[in-house]
This record gives structure tokens, sequence and C-alpha cells, in this order.
């Protein structure tokens, strides 16, 4: 108990008495009346997390329900904490680390002692010897136990300087491990579909996507290390990363060329891994949930040795589902470990290891017919044209490691490393439509990929002067590698004249589809770059930033005659390489006060192309250039963050076709192209993210996307709408919001997702299609309780209102593949901290 009573009357009835003491009542008169029993004490409190909620008030009010939440006996005279206000705390929090953020600022000092905890103000020679500890404010970028939508921490994703989300020229997300827990966010294409500006497509059931700004994004990031999600055909098919092991994600819409090197100017998705905690923490986490899901999950964290110098961490997941599709149901497993070591106060070293496998049955490897003019054929949700014998297998091993060291003179030199092996073996149907016949015929499939990517990165940072103030400097280099082995086999017809609406799974016996070598690359890509925050003014801050890339792409591809054929009829090699790209990145930042800054920043990225012109060279990258002016708030000392945002995308030198293929050297057996293709997105983005009340965290976004061709070889392109299946309005809210009073324990909160019209329209053997999906918005919500303070119980339910809409469209009637939203679920979680 606060405040405690007993204590509370003497200092009552003493109250002259006590104020002539003055200062030599502190913490030292406190600790001696709890080591000689004058105030009772409690067993000691855990030193595991618990779940606090407290919302911005009184200091006084906050350390009697803190006491409460945590099992805490707080000791203090009324006049230390007189007058003062405290900040909104809520998460999954040590007592310690609760105490110091109510006590940031304050100059007020606490010492525990297991439950009993004292508070003081420090007098001079007397709080010497007490060694207490003090609460300050700490810049550390984790999100877990923070409770909150957003971070004050740094964020390296966009320029590797560590910066803050306002002192940051570009939009910048952060999506936290609150949210991601809140939302039951459980795989990395539920933070996309979540985040804002993003969008989450699928082609077929497994294979996935993303795009933002209207543009592909075809990078992943790892701690910072850049992955490929175009370096080969497997790279989509193994985005289902489990979030159990990460943090937070760092998004970066726009071109991010400093961050990736080479790519599109979409956004750069960065995942942060989960650190081990110098405090023993131990959860274990299960849910079950409509059509047979369930899911376990356990997470330990702590010192492995006596002075904490060695940490370790551990996530193990199981989770095997069913479907509201009939005949799907799939099974993961994943682990994850790391380690930390500090060789002193300087150095650290991380190694860590994921291997995460999905097995999946029953799926199919693309998604619904439509009719040939594109039309919906008004199947069943359940709905499924995959076999018994049907599976999807993927697995995946990746290892990190850094080596960190931070110097005297605040700068650092980091070194870090990331190796992947990715596979897939699956076994499958995708369905043909013969348009003049209208006949629809199911193909078998037979896939089996190896993917290796090696990312590596040393760079250095810190302060400098010039002209009597103070700068940061950052550079450093990049090495990336992937390589593809790629066999399959597709064509094989397993039934024409299919019966879409009365389809039977166990009909057609499994077939035998031995593999043959199909496809075999190799992407190089060396760095150097260097990025400088040059202080101008007290209020003003330019970011000038370059990077010069070497690219080298080496590709086999094997051609066969017919579906029988076991020898390639062709082989073909193609071969280019990049040198010297310049990648070039500026920004100014001005403070307008201490809540708002202005900014406008350009920053562009290149990605290579294969494309050869009329005398047979290979043609210039593709260049995307990123402008953008924006305001940026924060509010309530980093609480709450906003932003909105204005952004001009251009991506140039898209290849096209030459209408007159006589003037290619290589004619007729070569086509030849040319460099003059321009796409341009330009549009607005709003986002709040935090909260908006003590107890209130909200995380919301709108964006519009306007992109359209402005140069193409067919005229007639030129002004249309470019990439029709990607939203032009998106609109996304996310909200919590946790009770107060006799209902503290109980939180509540929900998401909206809103998409405006998107389709696909054209020709197909003389036909004319357009396949389409009206505006629609779907509806979660969620409900929490604290039970214990050990003991959280949450509710999730999905597409509250049942909601049947298409999450994605097909682009091609002959080979169709729309693909169902899900229907309304419901997920029971329980989280229990040992």
């Amino acid at each position: 108990m606060i405040d405690h009573p007993d204590m509370r009357k003497v200092i009552n009835t003493s109250s002259t008495a006590l104020r002539g003491l003055g200062s030599r009542f502190n913490a030292l008169t406190i600790s001696a009346m709890l080591a000689f029993g004058a105030v009772p004490a409690q067993s000691l409190a855990q030193e595991t997390a618990v779940r606090i909620s407290l919302p911005a008030q009184a200091l006084n009010n906050s350390l009697i329900q803190l006491g409460e939440q945590a099992s805490l006996q707080i000791f203090y005279l009324p006049e230390t904490v007189q007058g003062l206000n405290a900040p909104s705390v809520t998460g999954n929090l040590t007592p310690d680390n609760a105490l110091q953020r109510l006590l940031a600022g304050t100059g007020i000092e606490f010492r525990r002692n297991g439950s009993n905890v004292s508070l003081s103000r420090p007098a001079s020679g007397t709080v010497t010897a007490l060694a207490p500890i003090v609460a300050q404010a700490s810049l550390d970028s984790t999100t877990e136990g923070s409770g909150s939508y957003t971070t004050t921490g740094p964020s390296t994703t966009a320029t590797k300087l560590g910066l803050t989300l306002r002192e940051t020229p570009q939009a910048v997300t952060v999506i936290t491990r609150q949210r991601i827990e809140d939302q039951g966010l459980s795989s990395v294409n539920d933070v996309v579909q979540s985040a804002p500006g993003l969008t989450f497509r699928r082609f077929g059931p497994e294979r996935a996507s993303f795009y933002s700004r209207g543009m592909y994004v075809d990078n992943i990031m790892y701690d910072g290390l850049p992955v490929s999600l175009d370096g080969s055909y497997l790279s989509q098919d193994l985005l289902g990363t489990d979030m159990a092991v990460y943090d937070r994600a760092e998004i970066v819409r726009g071109a991010a060329g400093m961050a990736l090197g080479a790519g599109n100017p979409a956004a750069a998705i960065n995942l942060i891994r989960k650190r081990p905690t110098k405090d023993t923490q131990v959860s274990l986490s299960g849910s079950t949930g409509n059509w047979d899901r369930y899911r376990t999950e356990l997470d330990a964290s702590g010192s492995l040795d006596t002075d904490g110098s060695l940490r370790g961490r551990t996530v193990v997941a199981y989770q095997k589902n069913h479907s509201y599709k009939h005949t799907d149901k799939s099974e993961r497993k994943l682990i994850y470990g790391i380690l930390e070591k500090d060789f002193g106060p300087q150095t650290t070293l991380t190694l860590s290891v994921l291997h995460q496998q999905d097995d999946l049955d029953g799926n199919g490897f693309t998604g619904l017919p439509v009719a040939r003019d594109g039309s919906d054929l008004h199947l069943s949700r359940s709905t499924s044209f995959a076999n018994d014998w049907e599976y999807w297998n993927k697995t995946t091993t990746s290892i990190y490691g850094s080596l960190e060291h931070r110097f005297d003179n605040d700068w650092k030199v980091n070194l870090s490393a990331y190796h992947s092996i990715a596979k897939l073996d699956m076994l499958g149907n995708y369905i043909g439509l013969n348009i003049p016949n209208n006949i629809y015929t199911q193909y078998g499939s037979r896939n089996q990929h190896t993917e290796r990517q090696n990312s590596y990165d040393l760079y250095a940072s810190g302060p400098f002067e010039l002209f009597g103030r103070q700068h940061e400097l950052v550079f450093g280099g990049n090495y990336r590698k992937v390589s593809f082995d790629g066999n399959t086999r597709q064509g094989s017809t397993l039934i024409s004249g299919m019966d879409i609406y009365n389809w039977d799974s166990g009909a057609i016996a499994k077939p035998d589809i031995p593999l043959r070598d199909w496809f075999d690359s190799s992407i190089e890509q060396k760095s150097v770059y260097t990025t400088a925050r040059l202080n101008l003014a007290d209020r003003l801050k330019l970011i000038l930033g370059a990077r010069l890339d070497w690219f080298d792409y080496k590709d086999t591809s094997y051609g066969y005659s017919n579906f029988d054929a076991n020898t390639p009829s062709s082989i073909t090699r193609n071969q280019y390489n990049i040198t010297r790209n310049v990648t070039k990145y500026a920004g100014l930042v001005y403070e307008v006060d201490n809540q708002h800054s202005v900014y406008a920043s350009y920053t562009d990225i290149f990605k290579p192309q294969s494309y050869l012109d009329a005398n047979q060279t290979v043609l210039a990258p593709i260049k995307g250039k990123n402008y953008e002016i924006g305001i940026k708030g924060e509010y309530f000392n980093g609480a709450l963050n906003a932003s909105a945002t204005l952004f001009r995308l251009d991506q140039a030198n898209r290849a096209y076709k030459l209408s007159d293929q006589t003037s290619c050297s290589g004619y007729p057996s070569q086509v030849c192209y040319a460099a003059a293709g321009l796409v341009r997105s330009q549009g607005v983005e709003l986002e709040v993210q935090g909260a908006i009340l003590p107890n209130w965290q909200v995380g919301a976004g709108y964006t519009y996307t306007n992109a359209k061709y402005r140069e193409d070889a067919n005229p007639l392109n030129v002004g249309q709408p470019f990439d029709t299946d990607t939203p032009r309005h998106l609109f996304k809210l996310s909200s919590t919001y946790q009770l107060t009073g006799d209902w503290h324990r109980w939180r509540v909160g929900g998401s909206v997702y809103w998409q405006s019209t998107i389709y696909n329209e054209g020709t197909s053997s003389g036909v004319n299609y357009r396949v389409e999906q009206k505006s629609y918005a779907i509806a979660d919500l969620m409900i929490g309780y604290q039970a214990t303070p050990k003991l959280d119980i949450r509710l999730n339910i999905n597409n509250l209102f049942d909601k049947t809409y298409y999450s994605a469209i097909t682009g091609s009637v002959p080979f169709p593949s729309n693909v169902y939203g899900e229907p309304r679920s419901v997920m029971l979680s329980l989280n229990y901290k040992l």
C-alpha cells in the first residue's frame, strides 16, 4: 500500500517536528525504518514484468495505483511529491522500470528493498552513502513493455543516422510490440496490412507481395540488413515471417536507396529482433480460435552469468490451423535464440539463429477463377479447388551476428552479417480458362527451389565539430549476394472441363510430376555510403548522403519443347552489370518549435533491368526519385507523433518494346527496347501514432495515391492509371482504450480498414474483361482483461461484421487467381508471466 497509513499518521501528528528535521528525514531515515521493521514489509516483488496501466495524473495518485498493480509498498513524505504530475505509464514493465518512468525528470530518487520502496529528494552530504538509483529518461528504441503505439527512440532505417521520427525527413511509421500484441499481428503480412500507406496483396493463397505509393516493395530488412524479395521466384513465397521474434517494424515510405541500394521507390520495411534482457523474464502464451486454430508460444530471457554481461533469449512457437476453406490446413514450428555478450562496457557481440518451418496442405497454387468477362462467379468463400494430396512446404534458417564497439568520444563501429537458406517444396494446381470455349482446366505444378542470401554491413558513426557546431556522420560499406536454384515442371493436365460448382477434392489421383532444371540466378551488390547531419542552426538541420553501388547479375534459364521432355531444348544465359551507380539523399528539417518540425527531402534509388536496346546494349537502370515535403508533430513528451506528407515519386527509364523491331541489330531473333517510360505517383499521407489521451493509444493513417503513366510506347497509356489493383484511397485505424477506476483491469480496442475500388481490365482472346472489387471496409474488435498481475487475457474478433470481399483480384482471366478475404474469426489468447 502506498503512503502507508501508519506512516501518514506519524507525519500528520508530528508535522512540525518533521518540517524542522527538513531534509534529514530522507531516504536514509526511511531505509532505516524498513531495515529495523518500523514499517511492515511484504514478500519480495517479482522482478518479472507485470501489466501496468497508469494515466497521466498527479504523481501521488500514480504511486498509489502503482503499488496496487505491482504489489509494492511505497513510502514517502507528502511534500516529496506535492504539486508534481506523472506521465502515462502503460505496458508490461518491471517495478523498477515503472518507477523510473514515473519519476523521470522529478529529481526524486527511489530505493527498493523487495516489495518496499522509499522515495526521497537528495540532500547534500546525506545521500552519497545510499547510492540510490537515479531515475533518468532513456533513448532506447526498444518498444517491448512500453505499452505505446509509437516510440521516442531513434531509428536508423532511412539514413543509418540515429534520428527520431520528428528528425527524419521522410514518412516513417513504427509498428510497436504493443500494437503487434493488441491486434494479434502474427506475421509480417499482418503488419503490412495494418501499417499506414502499405498494401498487402496475394497471388493465390501463399504468394504475398507488398506495395507502397503505387510501387512494389522488393526488399525487406532484418536489423538494418536488406534482403531481396524479387531476387528469385522463391522470395515472395517465404513472406509468412512470424512476428514472435521481433520487437517492432520500422517502415520508411518512398525511395530508400541509402538503406537498400537497388530496388523500387516504394518503402523500406525493417524488422528489428527482440534482444535479451538483463532481468529474467519468462512468458507463456496460448491461443485458440474457430476453424480449429491453435498456437502456443514460450519467450524466455535473462542473464546467463552473475554480472549480466552475458544475456540470452529464446522464443519457441508452434501453431496448427485449419481454415475457412474446407481443404486447407497448416502447421508452423519456430525456434529463435539470441545471445549478447559484453566485453567490457564498450563492446557487445550479438549472435542469433532463427528456424521457421511451415507445412501447408490442400491450399492450392493459385486462387479462384472468374468468368471470361472478369465478372464474379459468386463462389462460396469456403471454395477451394485444391486436391487432397497437395502440399506447400517451406523452411527458412537464418543466422545473424553483430559486433559493436563504442568509443569514449561517442563514436561507434558496427559490423553485422546475415545469412539465410530458404527452401520451398510444393505440389499443387493452377486453373486455366479457355475463353472461346468457356472451359476451365486444372493443371498440375511441381516446384522445388533453394535460395541463399548473404548480407554484410560495416559502418562507423559519431559526432564531429565544424564551425563551432557539433554535427553527425556515418560512413560504411555493404555487400549482398543472392543465389537461386529453381527446379519445376508445370502444365500437366489434371482435368479439363471442371465443374467449378461441384468440386470433389478427392476425385483426382496424386500425379507423378518429376522435376527438371528451370532457372538459376546470382545477384551480387557492393556498396559504400556516407551520410552527414549538419547542424546549420539551433533549429535547422541539413542531411546529405551518397551511396555508390556495383551490381552484377547472372542467370541461366532452361527451355523445353513439351511437357514430357526431360532434356532442355534451349539454354539461355543472361548477364549484365551496373558500375558505380550513385544514389543521392538530401533532407532539410526546420524545428518550428519544441513540438513541430517541417521538412523537405529528395532521395533516389536505382533498379537494374536486363532489356536490350537497338544496339544490343543493356538499358540504363530504372531510376526512382522521391520528392517529399511535410510537417511532423511530437506531443506529450513523445507519447504522440503526427505527420502530414505530400509526395511525388517518379520512376523513369522504364523499358518499353520498340514498335519498329527492324531497327534492332539482332532482328528478328532478338527483341529490343528503349528506356523512356515514366510513371509518376503523387499523393498525400496523414498519420497519427501514440497516445491521444493518457490511457488511449491510437494508430491511424490515410493515404491518397495517384499513379499514372507519363511516358510510354503506347500513346493510349499516357495519362492512364498505373497498377489499378492498388487502391487510390487507403484508411487504417487501430485503437486501444484502457479503462480507469474500478475497471482499470479492462481494455477495449479495435481496428478499421477501408480501401477504395480496385480493378483490372483489358481484352483477352477478343473478349473484353473487367475484374473489380468495389470499395469496402472491415472492422476488428479486441477486448483485454488483466486477470492478475501475471495473467492477461485477450479476445480478438476479426472482420466483426463478416464482410465478404476479395483481398486480391487477378490480373489475368486465362489464368485467374481471385482471393477472398477471411470471414469473421475469433481468437482467444492467454499470456502468463512466470
